[in-house]
């Protein structure tokens, strides 16, 4: 297994530029990278909106303390 030692900002650079020259060389993959971008985008504005119209409250919140712990 192939592992790439950086911690931080330093591996969110390089997994960027992994995907940036994957993009480049693979054709296939800029239609695949496309398809998941704009399905994750539709689901991230999907609950937006669901939290916004309907919000959790406390009331709905049967459990509040799961362990027992007080």
């Amino acid at each position: 297994m192939v592992r790439i030692p950086v911690r931080g900002t330093a591996a969110l650079v390089t997994a960027a530029v992994i995907v940036a020259v994957t993009l480049i060389w693979l054709p296939a993959y800029r239609v695949f990278f496309a398809i998941s971008v704009g399905f994750g985008v539709l689901v991230a504005a999907a609950l937006y909106l669901w939290h916004k119209f309907r919000p959790v409250r406390e009331e709905d919140i049967h459990n509040k303390r799961p362990l027992g712990l007080d």
